[in-house]
């Protein structure tokens, strides 16, 4: 509940899209592949050097780490179709046979097959969730603040609850 609501405020406040919509990728990128691999700790570090929204990047993390139960299978299949191309054998063989090749775990299909899905779904991912923040605070967020009933709970009780609890 309260990564929700440190979400909502960061949606809400004056952080960039930019930083929101980063955060939001490089939770993708970690979400979509096995937990713990070396590519997902220079992720993490990313995330905690650059500004970004940390809030914005442990939900996409969450959000995208159920949806990668769906997309395990296609993953997989083709995590398989490129550690078997028969012109990638040399590659992979002389790559592997590396201290970072053998850290990588990149022989698992699973993990090189969410890799390769998540850097594929990048160019969409990040100016996509870039669009949703700047149209939800454009549109959707003047419509809320005006709404009589919003007015109203932001001048209540709840609210400077609401306030105190997402510090």
């Amino acid at each position: 509940m309260r990564l929700l609501i440190k979400l909502l405020k960061a949606i809400n406040s004056e952080a960039r899209p930019w930083q929101i919509a980063v955060a939001v990728t490089l939770g993708m990128i970690m979400g979509l592949t096995p937990l713990y691999r070396l590519h997902n700790l220079l992720i993490l570090f990313i995330a905690l050097f650059v500004r970004v929204n940390f809030a914005s990047f442990l939900a996409s993390f969450l959000l995208f780490s159920g949806i990668a139960w769906m997309f395990d299978p296609v993953m997989n299949s083709m995590g398989e179709s490129m550690l078997m191309a028969s012109g990638w054998q040399g590659v992979w063989t002389g790559f592997f046979n590396t201290t970072l090749g053998q850290l990588s775990q990149f022989n698992h299909t699973l993990t090189i097959g969410g890799l390769a899905l998540s850097l594929l779904l990048v160019p969409v991912v990040l100016p996509g969730s870039w669009l949703l923040v700047v149209q939800y605070r454009a549109r959707f967020m003047r419509w809320v603040n005006k709404l009589r009933v919003m007015q109203v709970i932001k001048a209540s009780k709840f609210m400077r609850l609401y306030a105190s609890w997402g510090n």
